[in-house]
């Protein structure tokens, strides 16, 4: 337990075995419940899982590989069914340290977010060793995970260290996380439409011997098209659905002119093209006109959108969380509480 509050562990497992033991032990003491989630692992997990000692540790078993996902979802209805009040993801694989969760912990116990995550990128310090290609990619995927999750106020959107209150995992639609490595963005669009509220905690990037599965190939097929289908339904559902608001106007005038003009001007180039007939000022200017101002609308709509980044927590902070700040004025060695002794249990899903 950490500060009244009882913390849970979600660990993804797939083919890990070699790390899932210093992963588990490293954990820090103030974890209540451990929740290993083997998504159909075919390596020695479990003969590493039944040497490690820790107490508290129930292992989730899919029979078959389903994904990040859904082994998530899984984990993260186990949490809740053992009434965790704050829920962590942390990979099997050694790539997050343990000694960085207090960190993210804090702002959520401050009430200063509903959900945070990693960011290897505040700090150029902490960027030492992450692979090039990862590099490139996670910048590139940047932008458009903003548009696509309404946080335009977060970096580094495929880092997988994540925390989040209950209020916020029993809020999501959980059948619409992933599909598999898609799922951190994915998350971030429900918790959007959830009304949390997110913020960055700055940690070093940690690489190993461990071999990533996610194919640079596939991010690149794939993750466009699902980020694109993850924006609009979230413009969709926030601007047209729930409020219409200015930026539902501004898009769809912004869209016919934009389309207009674009239409227009294609026609009239097609049909003097070849011609030798210069095209009237005033022809131009029908199509050009509707394209800029269809542009500044939708880029208006950009900036109205930015501006409506969840700011305020939809879980307003009770009596006793307000009590419990008065005496946290920092984070001391040992003053965690120790989790009652369990034992490790295992099931099958």
């Amino acid at each position: 337990m950490y500060r009244n509050r009882t913390i849970a562990v979600v660990i993804p497992c797939f083919q890990v075995g070699k790390h899932i033991h210093e992963v588990v032990t490293t954990l820090p003491d103030f974890v209540d419940h451990v929740i290993v989630v083997d998504d159909g692992s075919r390596d020695t997990l479990h003969e590493e899982l039944q040497r490690t000692s820790r107490p508290g540790i129930v292992v989730l078993k899919h029979d078959t590989n389903l994904g990040l996902a859904r082994a998530m979802v899984t984990g993260f209805r186990k949490a809740i069914a053992l009434g965790a009040d704050i829920i962590a993801k942390v990979d099997g694989d050694g790539q997050m340290d343990p000694a960085e969760l207090v960190r993210l912990l804090r702002p959520i116990i401050r009430h200063e977010a509903d959900f945070t995550k990693g960011n290897r990128f505040v700090r150029r310090r902490h960027l030492e060793g992450m692979p090039r290609v990862r590099l490139v990619g996670n910048l590139g995927l940047s932008f458009l995970t903003k548009w696509a999750s309404g946080y335009w106020n977060i970096f580094d959107p495929t880092n997988g260290y994540v925390v989040m209150r209950r209020e916020v995992v029993e809020e999501i639609d959980l059948d619409r996380l992933g599909p598999g490595y898609f799922f951190e963005t994915s998350l971030l669009a429900e918790a959007y439409l959830a009304g949390a509220v997110i913020r960055d905690v700055s940690i070093p990037s940690r690489y190993g011997s461990e071999e990533s599965s996610l194919s640079p190939t596939r991010i690149l097929l794939r993750f466009p098209g699902l980020l694109v289908a993850a924006g609009l339904r979230r413009i969709v559902i926030r601007y047209f659905l729930r409020d219409f608001t200015p930026v539902a106007l501004f898009l769809m005038i912004g869209l016919l002119m934009m389309g207009f003009g674009v239409v227009f001007g294609a026609r009239e180039w097609m049909l003097r093209y070849g011609s030798g007939v210069p095209t009237p000022t005033g022809t131009i200017l029908i199509a050009v006109l509707p394209l800029l101002a269809g542009f500044e609308l939708l880029l208006q709509a950009v900036v109205m959108d930015i501006a409506n980044v969840p700011q305020h927590s939809a879980w307003p902070e009770s009596a006793e969380e307000r009590a419990t700040l008065t005496v946290m004025p920092r984070d001391l060695p040992g003053e965690a509480s120790q989790p009652p002794m369990r034992n490790v249990t295992s099931q099958a899903v």
